[in-house]
């Protein structure tokens, strides 16, 4: 099995960060694998992969005290696995500003991943975390933009 790690600086300090990585209905902001979500009662995350159109279930478990964010993911709700994992580490930690802080996506690969699958993830993380990043930093939700590429609050 292999791992992979995204990270990145966030000018944003670390509880708001986690907040953000934590709420089920922020997750179509970054996620490309699950697109187009919805949010069952008891927080599970139906959504699209922007890729391909395959259904994914997402489940968070966070921990606050850690400022761990566990992502079961799979293709419906019986078959959930913790493959996705962000850590969140405050700026003080790294010898930085409590206004930043590093967030640090890790995966896992499953042994029935293809080679292209596995690739085309590793990428999506690496840009993920950079949009993650761009999002919070610049306050954007490009969800109420619209079609004439203003923001419905403008």
């Amino acid at each position: 099995m292999n791992t992979d790690t995204a990270s990145v600086a966030i000018e944003r300090n670390a509880e708001a960060v986690f907040k953000f990585m934590s709420d089920p209905n922020k997750m179509d902001l970054w996620s490309f694998g699950t697109w187009r979500i919805s949010v069952d009662g008891d927080g599970l995350i139906h959504g699209r992969s922007i890729f391909d159109g395959a259904t994914a279930c997402v489940r968070i478990e966070s921990n606050a005290q850690n400022r761990l964010i566990d992502y079961w993911v799979g293709a419906n709700s019986e078959n959930l696995a913790p493959r996705i994992f962000v850590r969140i580490t405050p700026g003080e930690v790294t010898g930085s500003s409590t206004l930043n802080c590093i967030l640090s996506m890790v995966s896992f690969r499953t042994e029935a991943m293809s080679d292209d699958r596995w690739h085309r993830l590793v990428t999506a993380h690496a840009f993920e975390v950079q949009l993650i990043k761009s999002l919070l930093e610049n306050d954007f939700d490009h969800r109420e933009m619209t079609s004439s590429g203003t923001t419905q609050t403008s």
